[in-house]
Parts: structure tokens; sequence; C-alpha cells
């Protein structure tokens, strides 16, 4: 089984950055989507943004479209999820997850948005943004 490792999280004021990472217990050159899901007590789980490996498509919710970006670090086979401009809607247990497949236009792939798509998951990083 593939694991994910989560960390970053924490507490912020409203208008602050927060940087969480996601590393693969297992590299690989084969092609795969990580995707960054978020659920908040009470709420469905829902994608906040993903990104394919095959072509370097993005996609990001309207909720979080420019103020958060994905990033690697192809050293470290790592993935980043860069947060900044922090609402307190944002607060949420932060989730990294992975699938595998050669996916492009990651941004028009309505499968890519559905957490029940994606076999392996981080453990969950807690976010939390005061006003």
């Amino acid at each position: 089984e593939v694991k994910l490792v989560e960390s970053g999280g924490g507490s912020v004021q409203a208008g602050g950055s927060l940087r969480l990472s996601c590393t693969p217990s297992e590299f690989s050159y084969d092609g795969r989507v990580l995707g960054w899901f978020r659920q908040a007590p009470g709420k469905e789980r829902e994608l906040v943004a993903c990104k394919s490996n095959t072509d370097e498509s993005t996609y990001y919710s309207d909720s979080v479209q420019g103020r958060f970006s994905i990033s690697s670090d192809n050293t470290k086979n790592t993935e980043y999820l860069e947060m900044k401009s922090l609402k307190p809607d944002d607060t949420a247990v932060y989730y990294c997850a992975m699938k595998s497949g050669f996916f492009f236009g990651i941004e028009f792939n309505s499968d890519a948005r559905r957490p029940e798509t994606y076999p392996y998951w981080g453990q969950g990083t807690q976010v939390t943004v005061s006003s």
C-alpha cells in the first residue's frame, strides 16, 4: 500500500499563509494525480486542488482559486499546497490523496474531483484560521 505523509498544518490569523506538504512512501515515474481535499465538521469532503504529473495541469476550486497553489519538489518527491490569504472558512482537516493514471488537462476531468476515485490517502492535517 502506498502511504502519504502530510505535514504543515497549524493555526493562523485571517490573511495569513501556510504550506502543506505531502510525500508518498513510494516513488514512481508512472502517471499519477495528486489531490488536496478538505473536510470541516459536518461538511462533505471536497476537492480544493489537484495536479497531474503527466502534463503538469492543475485544477483549483472556485473557493480557493487565486489563493492556493500546488507546487512540486521532484528531488524530494514531495508535493506542496501553498495557501495564502487564508479565511476562517478555510478551517478544516486537509488531506492529500493520490491515484494512478495518465491524465491530460486535469482541470477538465470531473472524476478527479471525486474523492472515491482516489485509493491512497494521507493522515490529514488540521488547518485553523481565526478571525
